[in-house]
């Protein structure tokens, strides 16, 4: 062997004593990594599922059917930027399911074309079936939409003896766009002939989809304080990230103690680690090593482990979270990203504090070290 004493040597020959100290890391890592992920799905799954008021702005006059029109004229006179489609629709409400729970959804009401141009503004325009039939009881659903509902062509997504999912008749599923976003279209004149209350809304597009965020900017700002309701994506951003600061505060003391205690239990481990060559490094310094270089090997030695320990943990939470998508979330449509790079940041603190504690034990213990104690055996 070229270097008998380079830092990876001992550790390569003795894997039962240095593989459990990695051991540690990977699981702290994948522990804290795998508790963010799925915390971070919330947020992430209500900005996916909801992500089509990207593409729009949503107008309800607040029950009163008469400032419907005013609401129009208001934007059509005073828009900042070019528009695009405004709609009239209606809505009726569904419920989907998440990982904490069932959420509202709606299923836009719309006149023939206008199902066709809101499709293709949302770049949904690949169609398995047909589209629904004017004035009856059909819709049309995007994939993720079949998916988490566990529904297929044909299936009821609205019916009578369904409280959450209410319809008078049962509106089949007539057609499924092969799209990401989660939608669901059915005919504005069959809700208007069966639903209640019997209010048309207004949705909004500017004419590019770059200046869709001025315009639901301005649209909030105008109709404040008026009877009116905005659904804009930025709203949902800003509500999505104030509801979650609480629990992301929490989850900040969390993964703080975690760290705390994974360090702790390291910094023993190491010490006992340490302890068990003390003959070792008594007789390195006896035959000739100064104490700094061995205080280097050793404090190598550490580093080694500890950054692979990091490393392995990485790609097994990777693969852990991959698989866990594959079998419980992608089922169901539910979102979750095993490469969220906040999550493995969330870690970062892990191996630096972990070599921190290790490096002040080594150099507290080497600190009044007797190489001569150690070969006359008076510390063995």
């Amino acid at each position: 062997m070229k270097s008998p004493l380079a830092p990876y040597v001992f550790l390569l020959r003795n894997l039962s004593k240095s593989t459990p100290l990695a051991g540690v890391i990977v699981l702290a890592v994948l522990l804290i990594s795998g508790i963010v992920v799925i915390m971070n799905s919330i947020p992430l799954s209500i900005r996916t599922t909801y992500s089509y008021s990207r593409f729009h702005t949503g107008v309800t006059p607040r029950g009163n059917p008469a400032m419907t029109p005013t609401l129009k004229k208001i934007i059509l006179d005073e828009s900042p930027v070019a528009l695009g489609p405004l709609m009239t629709c209606r809505a009726a409400d569904c419920e989907v399911k998440s990982i904490v729970g069932p959420w509202r959804f709606v299923v836009i009401a719309l006149e023939q074309n206008d199902m066709r141009s809101y499709a293709a503004r949302l770049g949904a325009t690949k169609l398995t079936g047909r589209w629904p039939r004017k004035g009856e009881p059909e819709a049309v659903v995007s994939e993720p939409i079949l998916k988490n509902m566990q529904l297929k062509m044909g299936s009821a997504i609205l019916k009578p003896e369904d409280s959450n999912n209410y319809s008078p008749k049962p509106v089949k599923i007539v057609g499924v766009l092969r799209t990401d976003q989660w939608l669901a279209m059915m005919p504005i004149e069959y809700h208007r002939a069966n639903h209640f209350p019997p209010i048309d809304l207004l949705v909004v597009m500017a004419k590019s989809l770059d200046e869709q965020d001025k315009l639901d900017h301005w649209i909030y700002e105008r109709f404040k304080g008026m009877q009116a309701r905005v659904f804009a994506y930025f709203k949902l951003e800003e509500e999505t990230t104030e509801m979650f600061k609480i629990l992301y505060s929490i989850l900040n003391v969390v993964i703080g103690l975690l760290v705390i205690v994974i360090t702790l239990m390291m910094a023993l481990l190491m010490n006992i680690y340490q302890s068990q060559r003390v003959q070792e490094f008594g007789l390195l310094q006896a035959i000739g090593l100064s104490r700094n270089t061995l205080l280097r090997r050793i404090l190598a030695e550490s580093a080694i482990v500890v950054f692979l320990g990091w490393v392995m943990g990485l790609v097994s939470s990777l693969a852990f979270l991959s698989l866990i998508r594959k079998v419980l979330f992608d089922p169901r449509a539910f979102m979750l990203d095993p490469f969220d790079r906040t999550a493995y940041l969330y870690t970062v603190p892990v191996p630096i504090v972990i070599f921190a504690v290790s490096a002040l034990t080594i150099w507290t213990k080497f600190h009044k070290f007797d190489p001569v104690g150690v070969v006359e055996r008076r510390l063995v």
